[in-house]
């Protein structure tokens, strides 16, 4: 638990209302009682997430996340229960109790970030020292000065061979774990540093540790390849990171617009010339959790990769994977296969900016590729063409960049506008009913029925916690029979229950909170009748009799023992009887 008292956790979330927070990262809009979103945390195209603002909870109908505001800035910021409640604290003007913020380090791998930590302040280091001259000269022949050196923490390797795994090993550190940083490599010689004589680039994970590095000659290295980055670990997963995230994300939000790029030079050089709200996908092809992040962090996409062949390839992918979730994202094309470093240095940050302030839609990036290699003046390549950007067409969720693509393909392709329009709306029906996800809901029979209705009321009434206390304080289901015992204990502390803080208690427990998800969806009348409250204790009561009775059954038939068969034979007896007594 958490180093804060329950009342000042209290305080901060009283302090941050749900409605009013969610609504800063995605529109919410009235419905009801409740408030309605597109869900950030699956591929949602229609509003599933219900947000309560007299609860202050959100459920998503759709993919089950659920939580308090706490909650939703732990999985939206991908942090801490502690650095969620820091947010909301600093945002409310409220200062937490001396000690209480502790960001905690995952004990399986805090080894592993130490390393990395004290790596890269070693390196750090040695770029400011008189042996860092070479390469601090040849970072300001790139416009790499001190500022920027400081603010990526832009480091050394020296030549010596050994000189990191000295300072590793007079740390203490587990040469197992060394090893598997991959920060260390080992040969005929013993134990040596698997970077030398290289400009280090430190690489972060999203919440701004450093998880690891590339490696970059600077001093004119024959057969040696340009960058060396490391090798995936426990914590190094290329697909689950987003280069400066984690600098990033606040300045995407005040602009509302987040740049991608490519590689991590691409986003050094942008910051050269100003331009804060830059992240890069590291060269490797975009990751469904990768375009959640860039969902997450501003309305308005831009992709800026290379201009190359590889580039456009990748622009595509990146596109596809925004697509499905619901963003259309707009497209700097670069000329000259530059890629962002490459261009900024040769034509200057102001022609750069131009660009950046006059992107292209994503159709339009379409037809330019899909038009390649294609002879217009043939009507096969046309009307591989107009079948081509139909298609594209199916994945837009933007009515008006159907229609201004559908003018264009017409005047290109000389076919009527309202053809056309049968053409896509004829491609778009089968393509809806193939996507759409019929949920199968598990049919529930009267025993589940009884048990989520029961807790259903237990959320909303002290009277219904008391009733399952005093006569049955068991359900069949364990998820169920979790979640009762967690609103029972509650309200034995508390004498009240509020769902908000009750969340609280749960942790990084993700059944319970789904199961409190599936609860809070029921949707039920809001008021009850005693008489329905004891049907669905009684009939609880009833399944654990049979159920008593059954697993007393398979006893009786398996046991040797004459006395013991009699014993068993008249507990099913008094079973039986229990029973009648429940159906009268």
């Amino acid at each position: 638990m958490p180093l804060i008292s329950p009342e000042e956790i209290n305080r901060i979330k009283d302090s941050n209302d749900i409605v009013d927070t969610i609504s800063k990262y995605i529109p919410l809009v009235p419905k009801g009682k409740n408030f309605f979103g597109v869900c950030p945390f699956h591929e949602d195209h229609s509003p599933s997430m219900s947000v309560s603002k007299e609860k202050q909870i959100y459920t998503c109908f759709s993919c089950g996340a659920t939580g308090n505001v706490i909650k939703f800035i732990e999985d939206y910021e991908n942090v801490s229960f502690m650095e969620a409640l820091k947010i909301l604290a600093d945002r409310a003007g409220i200062v937490l109790s001396l000690g209480a913020v502790q960001k905690k380090r995952n004990e399986k791998n805090g080894p592993l970030y130490e390393i990395y930590d004290l790596s890269s302040k070693f390196y750090h280091n040695n770029i400011n020292t008189a042996l860092g001259k070479a390469a601090k000269e040849y970072l300001k022949q790139r416009n790499i000065d001190e500022t920027i050196i400081k603010e990526f923490g832009i480091g050394l390797a020296l030549k010596k061979h050994d000189m990191l795994i000295g300072l590793l090993i007079n740390k203490k550190f587990d040469m197992n774990v060394l090893m598997k940083s991959g920060l260390v490599v080992r040969n005929e010689h013993g134990y040596l540093d698997s970077y030398y004589n290289r400009i280090m680039f430190p690489l972060w994970d999203i919440t701004g540790k450093v998880v690891g590095f590339s490696g970059r000659i600077y001093s004119g290295e024959k057969d040696a390849p340009k960058y060396i980055n490391s090798k995936e670990s426990e914590i190094f997963k290329k697909g689950e990171l987003l280069y400066n995230y984690h600098r990033a994300k606040e300045e995407a939000r005040k602009e509302n617009t987040v740049i991608v790029m490519e590689g991590f030079m691409d986003v050094i050089r942008a910051y050269t010339i100003g331009l804060k709200n830059v992240i890069a996908m590291m060269g490797t092809a975009v990751t469904k959790e990768q375009a959640l992040l860039i969902k997450r962090m501003a309305k308005d996409v831009i992709l800026c990769f290379d201009g190359d062949s590889a580039g456009e390839k990748a622009t595509l992918s990146c596109s596809e994977e925004l697509l499905k979730l619901g963003v259309t994202p707009k497209i700097i094309h670069l000329e000259d296969n530059l890629d962002p470093d490459e261009y900024i240095s040769k034509f200057g940050a102001e022609k750069f900016l131009r660009k950046l302030e006059n992107p292209i839609n994503v159709m339009d990036f379409k037809l330019s590729y899909l038009k390649k290699r294609k002879n217009l003046s043939s009507e096969q390549d046309v009307a591989k063409y107009v079948s081509d950007v139909l298609e594209e067409l199916t994945k837009i969720d933007d009515d008006i960049l159907k229609e201004l693509t559908l003018r264009k393909i017409s005047e290109e392709s000389k076919l009527d506008i309202e053809f056309l329009k049968k053409q896509l709306a004829s491609k778009e029906v089968p393509k809806k009913i193939q996507e759409e996800k019929v949920i199968s809901k598990k049919k529930l029979d009267k025993y589940d029925k009884a048990q989520m209705y029961l807790l259903y009321y237990m959320l909303r009434s002290k009277e219904v916690i008391r009733l399952y206390n005093k006569k049955i304080t068991f359900m069949p289901n364990e998820q169920y029979r979790n979640l009762a015992f967690h609103i029972s204990y509650y309200y034995k502390l508390y004498g009240k229950i509020n769902v908000s803080s009750l969340i609280d208690q749960f942790e990084d427990n993700k059944e319970l909170i789904r199961t409190l998800g599936q609860i809070e969806q029921l949707n039920l009348k809001e008021d009850y009748s005693v008489e329905e409250i004891n049907d669905y204790l009684n009939t609880i009561k009833e399944y654990n009799v049979r159920n008593g009775q059954a697993e007393l059954q398979k006893r009786l038939k398996e046991e040797q023992d004459l006395k013991e068969k009699v014993r068993i034979a008249n507990e099913i007896l008094a079973l039986k009887v229990r029973r009648e007594e429940n159906d009268k």
